[in-house]
């Protein structure tokens, strides 16, 4: 089913008779436009049932609510756009991608049902408190709630939530980094060129509020070594092919290999902080910036989920391009 129209200007509708609602997403709709709910109601009240005799008597009011879009972030968007939020983040808020779980979990149910497929995520490292070892063959979900902070190594969990509440109790910030392993993920996903599946997961990845660094395998310890270390040799495991070590992430050439797909991302400290710091308005004028309201002072523990309902999504439209390609 496809509930998408257009190319620059692209509507998306779901809902369904007698469900809980019906609603549309307009996506790329120009900015600055005088916009309010009478101007679409207007519209809606023409087209509702019970208007006249010629139609059914059947009554549907169809009041409509605005539910986001009619604002957007802050310097950057003003720049871009000539409007921004003044309530918040806009559609660069972190909130928006709670779309993206939900999305995400179905996505999930679907590759695991079908597959086998399951996907994890844990919280490596809080600033420069680093997780030990952790078996990617062998991490649940379970293991990686056991500590508020999800981190299945318990004693470095306890340092990284004493390194957020530190940085809490000053007002201040920290970054951190997420690994997400995805197994059993059948070999022959993905497409050469611009479609590799590390592209497509990087993609995702980075589109995630507070994002700063995507890497995959090796990543970026691999341009320290030599070709003869960081060759992943091919052995036979049991009844099929495999290869000895991973440091491809479970990616070559952009197709997935039948290994564990194994990537990390990286989060910037959250700008939104409670320390005095000096700034300028939009007329260039200096001021002191000193956020208020609530704020995660690391955001990695929430990030988990997020980055394991992106891959769900990216290896989910892999697997279902590959379905219908076949004969």
């Amino acid at each position: 089913m496809s509930s998408t129209f257009g190319t620059l200007l692209k509507v998306v509708t779901f809902g369904e008779s007698h469900g809980k609602g019906v609603g549309a997403v307009l996506d790329g709709c120009p900015s600055k436009i005088n916009l309010s709910e009478a101007d679409i109601q207007r519209q809606l009240d023409r087209r509702r049932p019970g208007q006249s005799k010629l139609t059914t008597k059947r009554e549907e009011p169809d009041r409509v609510t605005i539910l986001s879009g009619v604002e957007h972030a802050d310097y950057t968007y003003q720049m871009k756009y000539g409007i921004r939020s003044v309530s918040g983040g806009g559609r660069s808020s972190a909130r928006e991608t709670v779309g993206r779980v939900a999305a995400g979990a179905i996505a999930d149910k679907f590759l695991f049902e079908t597959f086998g497929i399951e996907i994890v995520a844990w919280v490596q490292s809080v600033g420069d408190v680093e997780a030990s070892f952790v078996d990617v063959d062998g991490i649940s979900r379970e293991d990686v709630d056991q500590t508020i902070v999800r981190c299945p190594d318990r004693i470095t969990a306890d340092r990284m939530i004493q390194c957020i509440d530190e940085v809490r109790d000053r007002n201040d910030s920290i970054g951190g980094a997420v690994t997400c392993v995805c197994r059993n993920v059948p070999p022959g996903l993905g497409e050469p060129v611009f479609d590799k599946v590390e592209a497509k997961l990087a993609q995702a990845m980075l589109s995630i509020p507070a994002t700063k660094g995507f890497e995959i395998g090796s990543g970026f310890a691999g341009a320290r070594m030599l070709g003869s270390q960081h060759n992943d040799p091919f052995i036979l495991k049991g009844e099929r092919l495999g290869t000895k070590t991973n440091f491809s992430g479970g990616v070559q050439g952009g197709i997935t290999n039948g290994e564990p797909i194994v990537f990390r991302v990286a989060f910037k400290p959250p700008a939104t902080i409670g320390v005095p710091q000096k700034t300028v308005d939009f007329e260039g004028k200096q001021t002191v910036l000193e956020a208020k309201g609530r704020h995660d002072p690391c955001v990695v523990p929430r990030a988990v989920p997020i980055i394991e309902c992106m891959a769900a999504l990216v290896i989910g439209d892999f697997a279902l391009q590959q379905k219908y390609r076949e004969p």
